[in-house]
């Protein structure tokens, strides 16, 4: 079945970097869009950025646009988010998405914390 995972979240200082990984699995990567979400708890879930079948195609919320980067490695099948110049309101819970058949999959979600 569709899964998606997401890895490399956790504490870090203002201005500091991180790089989440989201793998996939059970169906053709290389074939969908993914997008990265975010959430702070009580508040609706936000996009953050997407990417197309390649790294030719991506799109940024202005919120992360010059700080982010989306890309992907079909032959790994996983998506990253580069995060520089973190700010504490980037704190959140991020997951990735993806869209298959009409239906959205979500990963379970891995905590980003901006905090000194």
């Amino acid at each position: 079945q569709v899964q998606l995972v997401e890895s490399g979240g956790g504490l870090v200082q203002p201005g500091g970097s991180l790089r989440l990984s989201c793998t996939a699995s059970g169906f053709t990567f290389s074939h969908y869009g993914m997008t990265w979400y975010r959430q702070v708890p009580g508040k609706e879930r936000h996009m953050v950025a997407t990417i197309g079948l390649d790294d030719r195609l991506t799109y940024y919320e202005d919120y992360v646009k010059g700080r982010f980067t989306i890309s992907r490695d079909n032959a790994a099948g996983t998506v990253y988010l580069q995060m520089n110049s973190l700010k504490p309101e980037d704190t959140a819970v991020y997951y990735c998405m993806t869209h298959l058949g009409g239906s959205a999959y979500w990963g379970q979600g891995t905590q980003v914390t901006v905090s000194s």
